[in-house]
């Protein structure tokens, strides 16, 4: 983690005494006027030694950090907020498999007949399909507000957008307690404005990674968005040490004061442009102006070809395929906690670190699959079409396969949970596949295929969950989680299918509009490869 600091977005000293990092765009040196150290105060110097990208470094990942605290805390709450259904009593055999696999403890002398009991009874009478509801109802509105953040952006800036949004989720989660004693619908409310606010923070910090990051930086800066891992793993942990101590109520208490201490901090630190922070140095500021010049393409000036994008196979491949990548993520991140409690009788402290446990390895596995990735194109050992296909299979084929073996494992529990950490592991390998095939195949207009490809993918978001739901209403058994996972398994398997036969890394024709200018195509190799890296992240 020492690269959320300088060595990430790299102090304003080590740019600078690289010409070569605007020489090789065209671009003249900056010209750097020093003021001599001795004119400095001390408070001076502390200020120009961190410099204002590495400030807004931290607010982005510490941003996404907090608001996947917040959107996913009521994962593993609801388990602790909602009476399971009584389970579902039947003669067992010595013969037959148990559906509960903290039934072996219960079982009486003779293993004829087993009373399962459920601990860590709640206070609602929510059954499944209400939860599923409950908690897919953020995704709903957090799919098609992605659309209208690009707008409001424009016209308010990222500070008030993100800022503002970040506000309304935390609001909100503070609220969730007593929306939930009041009734399920307006907690439903509570998260479906908490989607939709969250839906504003990717297009926002997008725009003002255009004005404030240098290209040679961009690639460096996007894992900042990979806050959102952290912030996963970490909720599920802390939220079961949480309720276990002191209630499910403290755990959204504990996350909206989190969130709203972070706005505090963004309100004072974060400025739309570098020309508008009030401590910027003048060297940075120099730097940042010279390296930014005429790079990139003029979005008012290129004509989006939208009917070339809504019937290119291969942007309907990656949203085909990714959407059955989400729709696994999504099974191991909301009802999976469910599982736990329900069929392998975990306690919620258990139950939250066993959930974080695989979110905060796929942080750097993320790194891990990307750097292979890039290994294995630079060296020719692949070509870019092959390595996209290799590590989308293996972030959906595999999974796939895992997800489905975890319900025939049935109690053994060292063998699901070893495939249930694997799984999760490499469902981030399509960081180095499909997600960033995106810009390969439309380096002018990765934007709005972008937007294209996660309006389709990201509706498995809210519909894995309701599927899952509707399967386990009132039968949370291992026979009924079975059927869950193998419905899971085969969307996973079978949209990748799409993505091997129509996926590709060529440039298509559509991207080349004809009022790009030759100076901005001049320099699209160069946007396409600092891009690639960062686009992947934007799909949770």
């Amino acid at each position: 983690m020492e690269q959320t600091t300088a060595n990430v977005i790299g102090a304003p000293e080590a740019s600078w005494q690289n010409p070569d990092i605007c020489k090789e765009r065209g671009m003249e040196e900056p010209v750097i006027k020093r003021v001599p150290p001795a004119q400095k105060s001390h408070l001076e110097k502390m200020r120009d030694a961190v410099a204002a990208r590495v400030v807004l470094y931290f607010l982005s990942f510490t941003g996404f950090l907090v608001s996947f605290m917040m959107r996913t805390d009521i994962n593993l709450a609801i388990v602790a907020m909602v009476k399971m259904p009584p389970p579902v009593t039947r003669n067992i055999t010595s013969s037959e498999e148990p559906q509960y696999c903290f039934a072996a403890s219960n079982m009486s002398s003779d293993n004829s007949t087993s009373e399962l009991l459920l601990q860590d009874e709640g206070e609602f009478d929510w059954d499944p399909s209400i939860q599923s509801t409950i908690l897919g109802s953020f995704y709903w509105c957090y799919v098609v507000s992605q659309l209208a953040g690009g707008v409001l952006v424009q016209r308010f800036g990222t500070k008030i957008v993100f800022g503002l949004s970040q506000m309304a989720t935390a609001i909100s989660s503070l609220l969730i307690p007593y929306a939930a004693g009041f009734h399920f619908g307006a907690l439903i409310l509570l998260r479906s404005i908490q989607g939709v606010a969250s839906g504003f923070t990717w297009p926002a910090m997008y725009a003002m990674i255009g004005v404030w990051i240098p290209p040679a930086e961009r690639s460096r800066f996007m894992s900042s968005f990979q806050g959102f891992t952290i912030g996963i793993g970490l909720s599920y942990p802390l939220c079961g040490f949480i309720i276990a101590h002191y209630g499910w109520r403290v755990v959204f208490y504990v996350t909206g004061s989190l969130g709203l201490s972070w706005c505090i901090l963004w309100w004072f630190l974060a400025f739309d442009t570098p020309q508008e922070h009030p401590r910027i140095t003048k060297q940075e500021l120099a730097y940042i102006q010279k390296c930014t010049r005429n790079i990139a393409v003029d979005s008012k000036s290129v004509s989006v070809p939208y009917w070339s994008i809504l019937t290119s196979l291969p942007a309907w491949a990656i949203g085909v395929t990714t959407f059955g990548r989400i729709w696994v993520h999504y099974t191991f991140m909301i009802p999976g906690p469910l599982y736990m409690k329900t069929v392998l009788g975990f306690s919620i402290q258990k139950n939250g670190l066993l959930n974080g446990a695989p979110f905060l390895l796929s942080y750097f596995s993320s790194v891990i699959f990307c750097y292979i990735a890039d290994i294995l194109v630079t060296r020719n050992w692949f070509s870019l079409t092959a390595v996209r296909k290799i590590f989308t299979a293996l972030s959906q084929v595999v999974p796939g396969f895992l997800l489905l073996s975890i319900g025939y494992f049935g109690c053994e529990i060292s063998a699901v949970l070893v495939a249930w950490f694997v799984a999760v592991i490499f469902v981030t390998a399509a960081y180095a596949g499909a997600m960033a095939n995106i810009v390969d195949i439309a380096p002018n207009f990765a934007g709005p295929v972008l937007a294209f490809a996660q309006t389709i993918h990201m509706s498995a978001s809210f519909i894995a969950p309701l599927v899952a739901g509707f399967i386990l209403k009132n039968d949370t058994t291992l026979e009924q989680w079975r059927k869950v996972f193998g419905i899971s398994s085969v969307v996973a398997v079978g949209t990748y299918v799409m993505y091997q036969v129509f996926g590709t890394s060529e440039v298509q024709s559509w991207n080349y509009s004809r009022n790009i200018t030759s100076q901005e195509t001049e320099h699209e190799p160069l946007k396409r490869d600092k891009s690639s890296p960062g686009t992947d992240v934007t799909d949770v």
